[in-house]
């Protein structure tokens, strides 16, 4: 039986992908929350993977809020991807746009030379690129699927930081984006849950493998996050009820995800490295 908390807690709704947050209701909130500027992350140089909305986006905005210059790789939302950067330059900080596709290697080296070319330096990564698709038994997921969800979802946060590797400095931080349902898993998420753990294993191992030139290597494993993904994924009658079986009974916002990667981004987290974040709404996974 279903929880009773499973209800609807917003309006039933369905787009095609990969999802505009404009027509999503509601609108998804990504602006920073309101704290005292501190310019925690001043002149630093900051790349996100799927910076273009949802929690990339979220973290582009609050990073530069704080400081970062900015670059964002995206597959094709060209628009929403505009918008963000729109939306960073009015806090007075230059933001790249990259379009292409991360699930191939060429393209994460070309991104990394990009940045280089027009920073001289990176400074800290954010791995977020995700997508993912349901299927209710693994017959149904084809090699080919299974191939692209790791593609886009692993190899490309592995092929980013390896063509970083060689820029990134004593102080630099890499934040990689796991989820929730790498500790409790996804019946029909499998492959998507799949890479989730790659992630955390993937971490944990370049954490211990970077300690000695002083880089660290954390990641964050939201819960349920009202995105373009999940409104592009699911049906209109589950995102209607998305989130409401958490602990807090609602989907989180990405910008109530953001400040964790700015905690593990910044000097705030010098004595953390191989750990995760879990923003979920109150799920205990003890992972």
């Amino acid at each position: 039986m279903e929880k009773e908390t499973k209800k609807k807690v917003r309006p039933a709704q369905k787009q095609n992908r990969p999802g505009t947050e404009k027509n999503m209701t509601p609108v998804p909130e990504t602006t920073p929350l309101e704290y005292p500027l501190q310019g925690k992350l001043k002149n630093k140089v900051v790349l996100i993977t799927g910076g273009d909305s949802g929690i990339g986006k979220a973290v582009a905005l609050l990073f530069a809020k704080e400081g970062a210059k900015i670059a964002i790789a995206y597959l094709n939302e060209t628009k929403e991807a505009k918008r963000t950067q729109q939306l960073v330059e009015e806090y007075g900080i230059k933001c790249l746009l990259i379009k292409g596709d991360l699930s191939k290697e060429a393209h994460c080296k070309k991104v990394i030379k990009k940045i280089i070319d027009e920073f001289g330096i990176v400074d800290i990564l954010v791995n977020n690129a995700g997508l993912h698709w349901e299927c209710d038994s693994i017959e149904m997921i084809s090699s080919k699927q299974l191939l692209k969800t790791f593609e886009n979802n692993f190899f490309s946060y592995f092929w980013i930081t390896k063509y970083a590797l060689p820029y990134l400095k004593k102080g630099s931080a890499i934040i990689n984006t796991s989820s929730v349902t790498a500790y409790r898993g996804s019946p029909k998420l499998l492959d998507y849950s799949a890479t989730k753990g790659a992630i955390i294993s993937f971490t944990r191992s370049l954490s211990l493998q970077l300690m000695d030139k002083g880089i660290r290597v954390n990641a964050v494993a939201p819960g349920p996050i009202w995105t373009p993904l999940i409104a592009s994924s699911f049906d209109a009658e589950k995102n209607s009820k998305f989130g409401s079986d958490s602990p807090m009974e609602r989907a989180g916002m990405p910008n109530e995800v953001a400040p964790c990667y700015l905690f593990l981004a910044c000097k705030d987290s010098t004595y953390i490295n191989g750990q995760v974040l879990h923003p979920n709404g109150g799920e205990i996974i003890n992972g």
